[in-house]
């Protein structure tokens, strides 16, 4: 019987990229234990049962590609899928192909070392058990490590208080409550008018507005399942090779080089079929020229206040002080709609600062809310919360976080030099969050299975990202950055939600199809950028 406390491959997190991992690495022969912090699968789905949580991306397109049976067995019910119906594809995923008896829940991974004499990982749980490993794979999401707003007395409100990233499975009922939501990115952007259906009173803090379009989702029609599955195979590849994993018609002209009106038929044509990059990709500079952008940006404010009667909360829910597309945007259904009821009301915190919390509500600068539920809807420390919150030491014991303090520095998001056989999916400097994530996800997986399967097939134990190939990657992945719109926005994507954390351009927008190229390149000039060593090979 092997031993659970030795195996080839540690992976972290049973959500999607996890779930994928534990697949591909079983066919590879490998013996996988993989760690869950939840009692379920699903990863983000899991932990993100707010009202209204959904989609962006249509559902027929955010499914796995990896077995063509799954596509044409499962049958999606809505244009977005909602998250109950995305976890109970993920459980379904589960079942099928017999996941769940290699996956321990409940449990949480706290640290992870390298032994260099040994050319293995030493892997720590909160539960106390230790595992040795000889590759670690890091399935921890992208948006999974959650963040309160920085502001004092949270601890003093007496009332309940909720994150939309830990939200109770039994559901919260606010029915004639007076309630509370701080922040209004995309959670807060889909929660809102659920809320705002229960409470008697709700509360709205806002500080920085989002570009919101309408979601326009319906039940999906059989005729147009039938057709999709008749030609997923054509659809997947034409995900590849997109700029996002969804695919658009490219954009071959300026925004600035056409006609108000032809400008404005387009703009209408994309904001009808709720999908967010037909606005953002309709033409070739939208995100890397600020007049450009300024065309699309306004034409949703535009939208913005056809939907709200009174002038100045529309203008305060109008964004105006970043591009749109450099921070998140959402899909909503009815958000904006929603401040026209009587009992819904919005507190600019940029005109009154939030001060903290009271034990009977909420203080601004001004005034004093008095509510009896708040709900934190403040988002993550995106792309490396989650992995800097486990201590994951390397060559020479080295912290990733240490490594990382002035921004995370990776071979593709990938691979990081100093940490061998450690793998990161959807890791910072990767497409990831500005792309179709199953997309991203199966495209990680497929990569780091192959270059395991290579390891083993040529008798080598090690792979590790060179010092110059990372330095090269970290500078490219800048410089792309730097030639769009991105760095002129305070988001998430620049680390600057969080304070303290270095302000750097989490991921790559080099475009899905040609990494996904430059990937496939690399491996096929023997894993040019990396390291490979056979047993005990010095240094």
């Amino acid at each position: 019987m092997t031993d659970p406390r030795t195996v080839d491959a540690v992976v972290v997190g049973a959500g999607f990229a996890g779930m994928y991992q534990l697949y591909r690495l079983r066919e590879l022969g490998l013996t996988t234990r993989v760690f869950e912090a939840g009692d379920g699968v699903g990863g983000t789905w899991y932990w993100n049962r707010y009202p209204g949580a959904r989609c962006d991306v249509e559902s027929m397109s955010y499914s796995y590609s990896f077995s063509p049976e799954l596509e044409q067995e499962w049958n999606w019910t809505e244009k977005y899928p909602a998250q109950p119906e995305i976890l109970r594809y993920a459980d379904h995923v589960a079942d099928r192909f017999d996941l769940r008896r290699d996956i321990t829940f409940d449990t949480r991974v706290t640290a992870a070392v390298y032994d260099e004499a040994r050319e293995r990982w030493t892997v720590t749980t909160d539960g106390g058990e230790s595992v040795d490993t000889q590759f670690l794979i890091m399935a921890t999401g992208c948006l999974s490590h959650s963040k309160l707003p920085e502001v004092p007395g949270l601890e003093r409100f007496q009332g309940p208080t909720y994150h939309t990233a830990h939200w109770p499975k039994e559901g919260v009922d606010f029915t004639g409550q007076r309630v509370a939501v701080i922040g209004t990115g995309s959670s807060g952007v889909q929660s809102i008018p659920i809320i705002a259906s229960q409470a008697a009173d709700l509360t709205v803090f806002q500080r920085t507005p989002a570009y919101s379009l309408a979601a326009n989702n319906r039940p999906l029609e059989q005729g147009e399942i039938d057709e999709m599955k008749a030609h997923y195979r054509e659809w997947r590849d034409a995900q590849r090779t997109s700029g996002f994993g969804v695919p658009i018609e490219p954009a071959t002209r300026s925004a600035l080089e056409v006609s108000d009106e032809e400008r404005r038929a387009k703009y209408q044509g994309a904001w009808d079929t709720g999908t967010l990059t037909a606005i953002i990709g309709g033409y070739t500079d939208t995100l890397s020229d600020r007049a450009a952008n300024d065309t699309a940006a306004e034409f949703v404010r535009e939208k913005i206040r056809e939907r709200v009667t009174d002038p100045e909360v529309a203008e305060t829910l109008s964004p105006r002080s970043y591009p749109i597309g450099t921070k998140r945007p959402c899909l909503d259904t009815r958000y904006y709609e929603t401040y026209n009821e009587p009992h819904v009301h919005l507190v600019d915190l940029r005109k009154t600062p939030l001060v903290g919390l009271t034990e009977t509500g909420v203080q601004t600068s001004e005034n004093a809310y008095d509510v009896d539920a708040v709900v934190f809807a403040t988002g993550f420390d995106a792309m490396t919360g989650a992995l800097s919150a486990i201590d994951i030491r390397g060559r020479g014991g080295v912290a990733l976080k240490d490594k990382w303090g002035e921004g995370p520095r990776s071979y593709l998001g990938l691979g990081v030099a100093g940490f061998p056989n450690l793998f990161t999916i959807t890791g910072p400097s990767s497409p990831s969050v500005l792309s179709n994530m199953i997309v991203s996800i199966e495209q990680h997986v497929e990569w780091i299975t192959d270059a395991v399967g290579h390891l083993r097939e040529h008798g080598l134990t090690t792979m590790e990202a060179t010092v110059e190939a990372e330095d090269e990657w970290v500078a490219h992945v800048a410089e792309v950055g730097d030639a769009t719109l991105y760095p002129q926005a305070d988001s998430w994507y620049m680390g600057s939600n969080v304070p303290g954390k270095p302000r750097v351009f989490l991921a790559y927008i080099g475009g899905v199809g040609a990494y996904r190229e430059l990937c496939t390149q690399i491996a096929r000039d023997g894993y040019r950028g990396f390291t490979l060593r056979g047993a005990l090979t010095p240094a």
